[in-house]
Formats: C-alpha cells, sequence, structure tokens
C-alpha cells in the first residue's frame, strides 16, 4: 500500500458572534467617597460595554457596603455566577483581582469554575485575560498579595477596637435602637424611641409575651432600628436584653477569628469580654431591667420546644390567621395537629383539629393523581415557565435603567459631601437633602431587588422540573404515607378547614385535597 499523507484539520473553535459581557464592581464601605467610586464603576462599563462593536450588555453586578473578605456575603457576585451557569455571560470585565476576590482560593477556583463554563475574565489593573492560561499565576501572586492586604487591615482594626475597649472607650459601632451616635462614638438618647423601650419593657413586666409585644409594634407601624415594618421576636428579645438601656456597655459580645477567612461568632468564653459602667445616658433603671432579666429566665426555663423530628412538623399552617400546628397525643394515643392560636384559645381562630391520618392519606391520593395525570397537571405549568424564561433572556432595559439611576444617585450624594467639606453648603440644608437621596437610594435598591426576583424565575423552574423527574422516577403507586417522597415535594400545608388541606408543591404548584 502506497504512503498516504494524512493532514489533520483541527476543529475550528466556535465563538459567538456577539460577545455577552458583564462587569463586576465593589467598593468596601457605604462612605460618600466609596459610594462615588461605585457610581463611577457603574456608569464608566456601561458606557464601555454598549459602546464595544461586537459586546452586549449583559447586567452590571455591583455589590457596596459588604464585606469583600467572604464570598457568600456578596449577593451580586454570587448571582453573576449563576448567571454564569445558566450561560447567559460569555465574559466578566473586572477592575482589579482585589475587586474580585480577597482569597487566593476561592479566587483560583472560581477562575477555574468559570474556565469550565467557557467564560473569560479581564482584569483592567493587571492586565491579566483568564483566556491565556499561564495567566493563573499571575492571578496568584496578586490574589496573595490582595489577601494578606486584607489579613493585614482586618488586624490592624481589632487591635484598634481591643485597646479602645482595654481604655473603656469604646460603646459600639451602631446604636441601638432608642439611641444614636454623636461624633462616631457617644450614645444620645432619641426620645421617641426611647419610649417604645420603655414602652416593652413595661408590657413585657405585666405579663405580655415577646410575641405579643413584637405584633403589637407591628400593627403600630412602628418602624425598627433598620427601618423595617416587621418586627420580629427576637429584636423585641434583644432590647429585653442589652445592658446599654441601663447605661452600661458590655463589649465583644461577638468577635472575628484570626484565621482567615474570618468570620464572625458569638463569643461564649473565647475571649475577653470588657463590661463598661456609665458609658451614656440610661433609658431604663436598673431595677426594672434586672425584673426583666429575671422573668426571662423563668419563662426559658418553662418553655418547651417541639422538635422538627416529624414529616410534616414546621410545615403545615392554617389559612385563617397563618400560625403553624402543632402535634398532639391524646391519652387514647390518637394523634392530631392544631392551630397553635385555636390551641391556645378557641375563639382566637375557628380551625380546629385535624387528625394526622388524613393529612397523610391525602398526600397518598395526591401523589397517585399526580403519577397518573402528570401529562395533564404537571406539563402545562412546565411550558408556561419555559415559555416566561424565555421572554425574560431576550433582555430587560428596566435593570440597566435602575442600575444608571442608582450611579446617578449615589454620585449626587459625592457631591454634596464634597460641597459641605469645603464649607459652601450649611450643615442642616445638607442633612435634609442627603436624606431625601439616601431615601431615593433606598427605593432604587428595592427596586432593583424586585426586578431581580421578577427577572430570574429560573429557580422556580428548576424547582418545578425536579418535582417532575421525581413524579416520573418515583413508584407508579404508592398505598401508604412516603415520607421521603412528601419532603421532595411538599414545600407546606395550607390547612383550609377540618376537612380541607392545600398541599404548596415545591415549583409553585398548588393542589388541594378533601378528607375522605
Amino acid at each position: 500500500m502506497a504512503n498516504v499523507n494524512v493532514k489533520v484539520i483541527p476543529p475550528r473553535e466556535k465563538r459567538p458572534d456577539i460577545l455577552r459581557v458583564a462587569a463586576y464592581c465593589r467598593v468596601s464601605s457605604d462612605s460618600s467617597d466609596q459610594l462615588h467610586s461605585y457610581a463611577t464603576q457603574i456608569r464608566n462599563y456601561t458606557e464601555e460595554i454598549s459602546k464595544h462593536d461586537g459586546w452586549e450588555l449583559v447586567d452590571i453586578y455591583a455589590d457596596s457596603g459588604q464585606a469583600g473578605t467572604r464570598m457568600d456575603k456578596r449577593e451580586d457576585f454570587n448571582r453573576m455566577l449563576a448567571d454564569c451557569h445558566k450561560g447567559k455571560i460569555d465574559k466578566i470585565l473586572v477592575k482589579s483581582i482585589s475587586r474580585f476576590a480577597r482569597n487566593t482560593r476561592d479566587c483560583l477556583a472560581t477562575l477555574r469554575e468559570l474556565s469550565a463554563l467557557g467564560v473569560s475574565v479581564l482584569f483592567e489593573k493587571e492586565n491579566i485575560n483568564t483566556e491565556t492560561l499561564t495567566t493563573e499565576l499571575m492571578v496568584s501572586v496578586s490574589g496573595s498579595l490582595a489577601q494578606e492586604e486584607s489579613i493585614s487591615i482586618s488586624k490592624n482594626q481589632r487591635m484598634s477596637y481591643q485597646r479602645r475597649m482595654q481604655r473603656g472607650e469604646f460603646i459600639t459601632c451602631c446604636a441601638p435602637f432608642g439611641y444614636q451616635l454623636v461624633d462616631g462614638k457617644n450614645l444620645a438618647i432619641v426620645e421617641d424611641e426611647a419610649k417604645i423601650v420603655r414602652w416593652i419593657f413595661d408590657r413585657y413586666l405585666a405579663g405580655h409575651s415577646v410575641k405579643m409585644i413584637a405584633e403589637n409594634l407591628t400593627a403600630k407601624n412602628i418602624p425598627t432600628a433598620w427601618g423595617k415594618q416587621i418586627w420580629q421576636e427576637n429584636a423585641v428579645r434583644k432590647i429585653l436584653g442589652n445592658v446599654k438601656y441601663i447605661g452600661h456597655a458590655l463589649c465583644q459580645k461577638t468577635y472575628t477569628t484570626n484565621v482567615f477567612p474570618f468570620i464572625r461568632m458569638v463569643n461564649k468564653g473565647d475571649v475577653d469580654q470588657y463590661y463598661i459602667e456609665h458609658t451614656h445616658p440610661a433609658i431604663i433603671d436598673e431595677g426594672t431591667f434586672e425584673k426583666a432579666q429575671a422573668l426571662m429566665k423563668r419563662r426559658a426555663e418553662r418553655a418547651i420546644f417541639i422538635p422538627a423530628n416529624y414529616p410534616i412538623s414546621r410545615k403545615i399552617f392554617c389559612e385563617e390567621c397563618g400560625c403553624i400546628f402543632s402535634r398532639k397525643v391524646s391519652n387514647t394515643g390518637h394523634i392530631a395537629w392544631g392551630c397553635r392560636k385555636h390551641l391556645r384559645q378557641a375563639e382566637a381562630c375557628p380551625t380546629g383539629r385535624i387528625a394526622e391520618q388524613d393529612v397523610y392519606a391525602a398526600f397518598v391520593r395526591l401523589y397517585n393523581k399526580l403519577k397518573l395525570h402528570a401529562g395533564i397537571i404537571l406539563k402545562p405549568a412546565l411550558d408556561q415557565f419555559n415559555a416566561l424564561n424565555a421572554a425574560l433572556q431576550r433582555g430587560n432595559p428596566a435593570m440597566l435603567s435602575v442600575n444608571l439611576a442608582i450611579a446617578e444617585v449615589a454620585e449626587q450624594s459625592h457631591k454634596i459631601s464634597v460641597l459641605q467639606s469645603r464649607g459652601l453648603l450649611d450643615a442642616d440644608a445638607c442633612a435634609v437633602k442627603l436624606q431625601e437621596i439616601n431615601a431615593k437610594l433606598a427605593q432604587l435598591r428595592r427596586e432593583r431587588r424586585r426586578l431581580m426576583k421578577n427577572e430570574d424565575i429560573e429557580e422556580t423552574l428548576e424547582a418545578l422540573q425536579r418535582m417532575v423527574d421525581v413524579i416520573h422516577d418515583g413508584p407508579d403507586r404508592i398505598e401508604s404515607f412516603d415520607e421521603a417522597l412528601f419532603a421532595e415535594l411538599v414545600d407546606k400545608v395550607i390547612v383550609k378547614s377540618k376537612t380541607c388541606v392545600c398541599f404548596h408543591l415545591y415549583g409553585g404548584i398548588e393542589l388541594t385535597e378533601v378528607f375522605l
């Protein structure tokens, strides 16, 4: 056989005609200078990507005022990674490695993950493009430097706090409800909030529970220390146990670990604490405070907690009042679940008890119907979600508009701060204007979160698809309650009456079953 020359023609690399580009930016706190940097980065990236021929803007991912040493604390960073996994992004622009990650291990792991997805990252300051394989070493070196800088800054800050605590000079970084920080270090009473603090202590000592107090504050439309409209029981409990209300300060109730990545821990005797007396004006007298502590201790000792060791524990709720159901076993061994409000006072909620076995039997019937009629019940819902998702994938100009608005408002805040520092604006006028700007920023960020939730329906789609897969792979029919299937399919059970429940399945499907 004659010699045959064979020429290998490698496959052509397939690249999209349009490169889908995103940008990630981050600042380390909410100071005016860094807000200006944040606004500038958003504006610059928006304009740069929009003007670049062959590039299509996906989104500007921006984290503001969050710690850079923890990946799990960066909301938009994690959203960007999720979008990469969904195939939305081809290239990411970042100002520098220190903005991308403060941890070499996480940095390299993320870059390898993105590389496997076909997503490249361009670090502008270091002029590193991860499309070039040899740059990983450069990233490692630069990432290490960024990590060491982060560790050094964190250690210096902790040492500064420690020395101030030892001298009795450090009170708090954040004023509790009822106080405000003056000159960044002194606590002054805010009388309108102080009245509410005194009312909380009075109600508690009068026999009201923290739950009743929280519900009352919410009903009165009194905002929390963080401006939220709904009071949680834990917020009331923290007020009742905070020594700052008697004019003292207990420092280092939490501490940050020395090992990277830094983690904030509750101090359970691991490091020194500092109790400093008479650091600021008191809102509550010591006698009232001590009575509240004694009552909290007695109530804690009497409290009985229901463990979540039954299949429907913490999953069954009353439609009438929204309360969770509790499990009750009678003297004869009959097991029932009842609305907690009804159990405390029958007149408070008309929903009575339902037999546990009736709920289990209803789920058995539900599963068998789903298995038999999956094409009729589940397929239309899945098709509708897929169609909606496809429509959203075509772009959302509203998100870009909100990003630009945030940048503009943040820039206004910076300009006003600069003018005030130069003595060109009256302090009171500045305060009023900055308050308006901060309210506008909060509104825009809420709108942005709303758009993010509305845009990203893929989590719901994935949950629905998983449920369809569970039904498809499950048994053809079940004759008795299957705990594993219940856990995989049911998010919660809403009790509509003594004879009817509604199963809320993962993926948004709601199906009602009547007891036989």
